[in-house]
């Protein structure tokens, strides 16, 4: 596949970035599909936000085990750890 350097618009801040052949190559060698749609700095800034956004502890209701979730349970009696979760996602998808 041939890939050329693209002029995009990003969604946050309304500036144009270049999205390079290299990068383009490389979101192909990796299967993902969709384009950036942030520039660089707006990028950084939504990976340091993600980052610095607080986590809860909760004890699992299912395996008891102690986790941290990036949301504020209602009832921190009834919510999954991760690996609950993930694996009654599994079972329900069937």
């Amino acid at each position: 596949m041939d890939f050329q350097d693209k002029t995009m618009t990003c969604k946050d801040c309304s500036s144009e970035f270049v999205w390079t052949a290299g990068e383009q190559k490389f979101y192909a060698d990796k299967g993902l599909q969709n384009p950036p749609s942030r520039c660089k700095n707006c990028r950084d800034n939504a990976k340091q936000a993600k980052a610095n956004r607080p986590t809860f502890s909760i004890t699992c209701k299912a395996c008891g085990k102690t986790d941290e979730v990036p949301f504020q349970p209602r009832d921190p009696q009834d919510v999954l750890c991760k690996e609950c979760f993930d694996k009654q996602r599994a079972e329900n998808a069937n």
